[in-house]
């Protein structure tokens, strides 16, 4: 179900025009753009619940459906110290962007692999700080997030393109061998119960 937030209107008319762009790096770009612009103006304002953690893991809320484009926007919410395994995103484009606090992310590139083993090995890291919007395009999507922060949250906006109600871990076999484990991903409640 879709939030309703001061400046929603706006922020999907410019998704909106963004995937209607004819090729994916444009689409790319334009909701790079798009986030960064309703970062820095301020005329967007985020449900209050984004702002809130949760303290078994990192929240997902979903902002938004496209019932004519399909994608879907996902808030997250970092507690400090929280974050992800290496992660891909089912074979989809997303664009990323930090509306609030700081996140690391570090890229991983896939060498090889045989069944269920896959040979990672980093490609990057950033310090992504408010206001800042990175996208992944398959085959390089994948990568960790995590608030290294120890005392504050971190909000991040995600725009999917369609919703990821799955994707695949990795998990650390030895060295830079994972192995690969399916997981349903979840949303969370729109106000968390007070920790």
């Amino acid at each position: 179900m879709a939030m309703d937030f001061p400046g929603r209107d706006q922020l999907i008319a410019a998704f909106d025009a963004a995937v209607a762009a004819s090729d994916t790096a444009s689409t790319m770009r334009a909701l790079r753009s798009g986030l960064c612009d309703a970062i820095h103006s301020g005329n967007v304002r985020l449900p209050d619940c984004v702002f809130e953690g949760c303290r078994e893991h990192y929240a997902r809320r979903e902002l938004y459906r496209s019932p004519r484009h399909g994608y879907c926007v996902i808030a997250m919410t970092w507690n400090p110290g929280q974050g992800t395994p290496i992660h891909d995103h089912s074979g989809m484009w997303c664009v990323e962007a930090v509306w609030r606090g700081a996140l690391e992310v570090v890229q991983y590139e896939l060498r090889e692999h045989d069944d269920q083993r896959y040979h990672f090995v980093p490609a990057g890291a950033i310090q992504a700080g408010t206001g800042s919007a990175g996208s992944l395009i398959p085959p390089h999507e994948h990568h960790t997030i995590r608030n290294a922060s120890d005392t504050d949250i971190a909000v991040s906006v995600h725009v999917y393109q369609n919703e990821m109600t799955h994707c695949n871990v990795f998990e650390s076999e030895h060295g830079e061998w994972y192995l690969r484990h399916p997981r349903e991903l979840h949303l969370d409640a729109v106000s968390p119960a007070t920790p």
